[in-house]
């Protein structure tokens, strides 16, 4: 198995979380509370053996300094250089502040395999996010890695990391680098679903594949067979959004929605390795 979508933070993060609210207030907003669990390397090395999962890629938080991505991004880099058989390391920066195209490429050439999960917490999504996502995309083409970003429904209940988005806006987004491998995390906020419209969309999404990060906590067991129907199976790949999740609920869920066992097999595996590169 292999998990694309996993969360780890350094230690003294981990452990002096209150420290860091300052910092940034979308860290706050995500991990005020005691029950929002953080994890470091080591943590999630234990949770990968307890549920069988053999390599996930992992990345940190898209932080407002400069200071602090680079900070994270190193612990990211050595957690990769450590346990180079288990962990994949993907670069994450907040696309809006200055040097964060300069800091994918110092860690794209440090060895990172993408770049990722890069969120817009607050700003949402527009021509602005586009402009500024541009410089790395551009990088991510040239290593010939992945980009994954965080989406997620525009209608429903709020919680923690629920973003202004409107899938318009990232429609226009993918549009805008055609030839980019994307990864849209937490199912694409829906935008799956337009798959089954007749002109356009099916082209512009034929390089944009889509995570199951927190898909327990958001939607019912049926959409992994309803995906897999609409957009393909070998566009799915398995994210548990580790520490929020264990990857057993999710192929509990798997089962239930009724996805077959092969197509559970490219969720799990076949996909991720395809767009690794492995």
């Amino acid at each position: 198995m292999i998990d694309i979508h996993t969360h780890i933070f350094p230690p003294d993060i981990v452990n002096n979380r209150g420290d860091f609210f300052s910092e940034d207030p979308a860290f706050r907003w995500l991990y005020d509370s005691p029950q929002a669990p953080l994890a470091t390397a080591e943590n999630l090395l234990q949770a990968m053996s307890d549920h069988g999962v053999q390599q996930s890629v992992i990345f940190g938080f898209p932080w407002r300094t400069l200071k602090l991505m680079r900070r994270h991004n190193d612990y990211i880099l050595e957690a990769q250089h450590r346990y180079p058989r288990h962990l994949i390391g993907f670069a994450c920066v907040n696309a809006l502040e200055s040097g964060a195209a300069a800091e994918v490429e110092r860690c794209l050439a440090a060895g990172c395999r993408g770049v990722g999960e890069l969120a817009f917490y607050q700003e949402g999504l527009g021509d602005a996010m586009t402009a500024a996502l541009r410089p790395i995309a551009e990088l991510c083409q040239g290593y010939g890695v992945p980009l994954l970003l965080h989406a997620n429904e525009p209608v429903g209940h709020a919680y923690p990391g629920k973003s202004p988005m409107q899938l318009g806006d990232l429609y226009n987004l993918i549009k805008a680098f055609p030839d980019l491998t994307l990864i849209l995390a937490h199912w694409g906020g829906g935008l799956f679903f337009f798959n089954l419209l007749k002109k356009e969309v099916s082209v512009t999404l034929k390089n944009v594949y889509f995570d199951t990060a927190a898909s327990p906590y958001l939607y019912k067991p049926e959409i992994y067979r309803l995906a897999a129907e609409i957009i393909g199976p070998d566009k799915i790949l398995f994210g548990s959004d580790y520490p929020l999740l264990p990857p057993s609920r999710y192929l509990k869920e798997m089962a239930a929605g009724g996805l077959p066992p092969e197509h559970q097999e490219m969720l799990t595996r076949q996909n991720a390795m395809k767009i690794l590169r492995k």
